[in-house]
């Protein structure tokens, strides 16, 4: 069973243009803002490495769970930060939960940073 929608920060975000191009509009900035804040955890981040390269697509909390040295409440707590960022989404099955990546959220971060242009002196 799928954990309830929400909006997420995907919704405002769009795929506009890189930084480089143009100034972020607040719109913008407000919807990407906690995409980024959620990223700038460690433990964060390697939770979001492990369930995209998961193989099938998805990972159970039971697995990611004991790769860290941390609680089963603080693990979840992530989770969900990760979660309401709109940066992976979960399903409930039996006593497990398990995430999947959300690619068009990398694929907004990714357009966003793509310095391509800037760097290449175009």
């Amino acid at each position: 069973m799928a954990m309830p929608s929400q909006s997420t920060p995907t919704d405002g975000a769009g795929t506009g243009t890189p930084l480089t191009e143009e100034p972020l509009e607040v719109t913008r900035a407000d919807a990407l803002a906690p995409m980024f804040k959620a990223l700038g955890d460690p433990v964060r981040l390697r939770l979001l490495s492990m369930i995209a390269s998961a193989r099938g697509g998805e990972a159970c909390v039971n697995e990611l769970t004991g790769e860290f040295h941390l609680s089963g409440p603080t693990i979840s707590h992530h989770l969900k930060v990760l979660r309401q960022a709109g940066l992976v989404d979960s399903d409930r099955r039996g006593t497990w939960v398990y995430y999947r990546l959300i690619p068009a959220a990398l694929g907004v971060m990714s357009a966003l940073l793509d310095a391509g242009t800037f760097l290449s002196g175009g």
